[in-house]
């Protein structure tokens, strides 16, 4: 029999249930669900009641709950999914920080052989162990900041060896720090050193055996590529991700951070499930995405830190129909940060969405953008017991008490973990 915990004393419950089933979009976008005075209760991993206190425990047989947890009545909301992270690397970059202080671009930095082909050096000299111990890192800080599941990319081996390590490392982690993982292949984040004036033999190792690899041992679920200028064209992406589709993976894309390429028409042309950063998506981009079905996932904790002054247009995508989601960026270099509340005041301050908006696109729509949404994003009977317990009753103040973490409590699958 399964065990059962009862929380109780909710002053707030943030459900996110909605009449609209499947991602948010439009007026929905706002809907949070919220119940007053609620109670959630466990069985084993999955939720199996959420309403009122008082329609909870009716009929309910006190004697048949081993946990209760008071939650005092403060706020209760869904575990946070954020769906574009890169967790798995080795040493930091806060030497670039500096050199964009001093007004180096981002591009420059990255042509200089700094950015991701760093990176991937350091990756390369680095030990398996000691590449787990600081991803482990990683994902206690993510747990800690309320982030529960993850989409996590590959990307700083650049070579056949080190992205399988990679994803191996991803498949040995994953559940075991109270974060589901979900693996994505990026070999195609930039060329290696090697492969700089030989761009075209990169491309058929990642086409000819990293992909076939990596689909026949199930190391990925999605295939994702840096579609930009001076990294991959329009050309190469599409060859490269007509193969991934070939072998069984799903498409997400880093598309029209910098330059417009035209990076959302090709994620819509492949119906790629998302495009992520378009910072510099164009009008014709958006709509193709909304006509296309793809997701956008919103990064501005990217354009904070690369201090561009240049955020994505998401009231424009919102207005076309398009169910946006957040996500940290969590990285070594343009994004090094493991805090949802700060990407939700950053989302509220540059993106100008609304807090509603911003708590659907870090649960209930990134859930969907990683095919999770029937177990994750909300809390409704039978879906994955993912809960945070806060430290205030009002969402509102997430964005607003900026810089620190409100999180009291973590429940991951039913067990309170922090």
């Amino acid at each position: 029999m399964m065990e059962k915990t009862l929380i109780y004393n909710i002053g707030s419950l943030l459900t996110l249930r909605s009449m609209k089933r499947g991602p948010r979009t439009g007026k929905y976008l706002s809907d949070l669900g919220i119940i007053k005075d609620g109670a959630v209760v466990v069985s084993g991993e999955k939720i199996i009641r959420a309403d009122k206190e008082s329609v909870v425990l009716r009929g309910l047989r006190r004697e048949s709950i081993a946990k209760e947890i008071n939650a005092r009545g403060m706020m209760v909301s869904p575990g946070f999914v954020d769906p574009h992270t890169h967790p798995v690397f080795y040493g930091t970059r806060e030497e670039e920080f500096g050199m964009r202080l001093s007004g180096m671009k981002y591009l420059e930095i990255a042509k200089a052989g700094g950015g991701i082909r760093n990176s991937a050096r350091r990756f390369r000299d680095a030990s398996k162990t000691d590449i787990k111990k600081q991803t482990r890192g990683v994902l206690k800080r993510l747990l800690k900041h309320g982030i529960t599941t993850i989409e996590a990319k590959s990307g700083y081996g650049l070579s056949f060896e080190s992205e399988i390590r990679s994803l191996v490392i991803l498949k040995e982690l994953d559940g075991k720090y109270n974060i589901d993982i979900i693996p994505t292949f990026l070999g195609a984040h930039d060329f290696p050193d090697e492969y700089q004036n030989n761009r075209e033999e990169y491309i058929r190792i990642i086409t000819d055996e990293m992909i076939p690899f990596i689909a026949k041992h199930k190391l990925a679920e999605y295939c994702d590529i840096f579609c930009e200028k001076g990294v991959f064209n329009i050309d190469q992406s599409r060859r490269i991700l007509h193969i991934a589709k070939r072998y069984g993976l799903k498409i997400r894309m880093h598309a029209d951070e910098i330059h417009s390429i035209g990076g959302a028409e090709l994620a819509s042309e492949l119906k790629a499930k998302t495009a992520d950063h378009l910072v510099a998506v164009s009008s014709k981009g958006i709509k193709m995405m909304a006509k296309a079905g793809v997701m956008p996932i919103l990064l501005p904790g990217t354009s904070f830190s690369l201090n561009t002054g240049k955020y994505a247009p998401a009231r424009k995508m919102i207005e076309e129909g398009l169910a946006i989601c957040l996500s940290t960026d969590c990285n070594p270099g343009s994004s090094y940060t493991e805090s949802a509340s700060l990407i939700i005041t950053l989302a509220c301050l540059h993106l100008k969405l609304t807090p509603e908006e911003a708590f659907v696109a870090y649960t209930i729509n990134p859930a969907y953008s990683l095919d999770r949404g029937h177990l994750y994003g909300s809390i409704e009977k039978g879906k994955i017991a993912d809960l945070l317990i806060w430290e205030t009753a009002n969402y509102k103040e997430i964005p607003y008490h900026y810089g620190v973490n409100l999180i009291k409590s973590v429940i991951k699958r039913g067990r309170r973990v922090i």
